[in-house]
């Protein structure tokens, strides 16, 4: 079969790849593009975890997108819901017509002499077999996320084979499992264990939350009563606007009095926990992390329902280490022994970059830890290639629309000058490189060698305040004599990579 030329390929039908495929319809609405996601059907994590409360971790209001209004009443809302709103802005707007369901991208190189990627897929046939397909595209849009859709990460305990019971990962939630009645052991901190416990509760399960370290809880209501008024007083796109743009300044608030005044952040927090527990509860050691708040995600709790599971007895919460996986459940390393007839592994992510794609400049492989972001969108001397990563602070939504309206500028000005390759420039030999992320969750810690470096100023630099990438993206000119537009290949594509490693 011969391949597929197109102008733009994007990879993945999740929140990025449909705002993805919205900018270029609407923007650059010349260029011929297709978007291939690997499953049977769009939504990405919204269509693959099925864990029960599955609900999102920031507001509707930013992580919606900037061109469909969010319509339910809840500010938080559950994962089926969300999958709907996905659904109905694919169907609404017509993006569907692009999805190519079933094919997995395994590798792209750029060929230098063609200027464009050839990319080997794979494609699930209607049988169920698999075939290769080939598609050249001239530039190449990664929008699949940031770790892997086929696992979880599951640390390796002593013994787990002698447990008795159903030891299961959240992202692999089994289909009707019903745990009414039961003894429900959920392991891990953070925003899925925060998650499943109330809801577990609440089917009638006996939880225990176990974790090794607590995390910062930010109670907030489940309805935005603002919002509701401003719908009712306004136009419903205006409403939206003005919604989002005060939810965006309340969480970039928040996230800067974080690092500029963390102890008071803390203290605020902290305060919001004790009073959602019964009188004389004891924090310590349940809800006292031993870091600064925003080093890690901080969990929403809409309408402290966790708080609630926790003083109606529902649940409790175990602050201790594994020793071993028992018959009966698990050994802790105080002694305690938690009797389970489930346990559940909320244990986090397994991150990959660029869709777990092998990815190569004109043959030479490129490693995604060895690349240099450049303005959070492309990479240090790779031509015609960007990639969506949202915020860790904030909605990744906003970060995603504002990455597609970037890459339909650059697109734009190809067209506009007659150029067909931009190559970003590497920092100087001044520029200090940094870590992609300060965040010193687990997910990120095992995985920091896999994801790109940043620079320490200019373009090489990431933001983490959406007004600061706004005006970068949106304002700023496309042409800033560091992405470099051309007729030919950038000079040097090999020996540009060399010096990022």
């Amino acid at each position: 079969m011969p391949p597929e030329t197109l102008d733009v390929l994007v990879i993945g039908a999740g929140i990025s790849g449909l705002s993805a495929a919205w900018h270029l319809q609407t923007h650059c609405p010349d260029r011929r593009f297709a978007v291939l996601e690997a499953r049977p059907t769009l939504g990405g994590t919204w269509s693959l975890f099925r864990y029960p409360g599955f609900r999102s971790d920031s507001d509707m209001y930013t992580l919606g997108f900037h061109f469909e209004p969010w319509r339910e009443r809840s500010a938080i809302a559950r994962g089926p819901t969300i999958l709907q709103y996905l659904r109905e802005t694919a169907r609404g707007h017509g993006l569907e017509r692009h999805i190519r369901y079933g094919v997995r991208v395994r590798s792209a190189n750029w060929n230098p002499r063609a200027a464009h990627w050839d990319v080997q897929a794979v494609r699930t046939t209607a049988e169920g077999a698999e075939e290769g397909v080939t598609f050249h595209c001239s530039f190449l849009f990664v929008c699949g996320g940031y770790y892997r859709y086929d696992r979880g990460f599951q640390p390796a305990f002593e013994d787990m084979a002698s447990f008795r019971g159903l030891h299961v990962h959240a992202q692999q939630w089994p289909e009707g499992l019903d745990c009414r009645g039961q003894r429900v052991v959920v392991i891990g901190s953070g925003a899925t264990a925060a998650t499943l416990v109330p809801a577990l509760a609440g089917q009638g399960a006996q939880v225990v939350l176990l974790q090794r370290t607590p995390s910062y809880y930010f109670i907030v209501p489940g309805l935005d009563r603002i919002a509701l008024l401003l719908r009712r007083l306004l136009p419903a796109r205006w409403a939206y606007a003005l919604t989002r743009r005060k939810n965006v300044a309340l969480a970039a608030f928040l996230f800067r009095r974080s690092r500029s005044r963390p102890e008071k952040v803390r203290s605020f927090l902290l305060k919001q926990v004790a009073k959602a527990l019964p009188p004389g509860y004891d924090l310590e050691p349940n809800f006292t992390p031993p870091y600064g708040p925003w080093e890690q995600r901080l969990c929403l709790v809409p309408d402290a329902d966790l708080f609630q599971a926790l003083s109606k007895g529902q649940a409790e919460v175990v602050t201790d280490r594994i020793e071993r996986f028992t018959a009966e459940g698990l050994r802790l390393a105080s002694g305690r022994e938690l009797q389970a007839d489930v346990i559940v592994s909320a244990t986090g992510l397994e991150l990959q970059m660029l869709g777990g794609m092998q990815l190569s400049v004109d043959g030479v492989p490129v490693e995604p830890g060895r690349l240099v972001s450049y303005k959070g969108v492309m990479y240090g001397g790779v031509p015609n290639l960007a990639a969506t990563f949202g915020y860790v602070a904030a909605s990744w939504t906003l970060k995603a629309d504002l990455t597609s309206q970037y890459v339909c500028r650059v697109l734009n000005h190809l067209r506009d000058t007659g150029t067909r390759i931009a190559t970003p420039g590497l920092p100087p030999d001044g520029v200090a490189l940094k870590p992609f992320t300060d965040f010193s969750s687990g997910y990120f810690q095992r995985a920091m060698h896999l994801l790109p470096r940043q620079g320490a100023e200019g373009p090489w630099k990431l933001f983490d305040r959406y007004a600061d990438d706004r005006r970068r993206l949106l304002e700023e000119p496309v042409d800033d004599d560091v992405l470099v537009f051309g007729a030919a290949p950038a000079a040097a594509p090999k020996a540009e990579l060399a010096q990022a490693a």
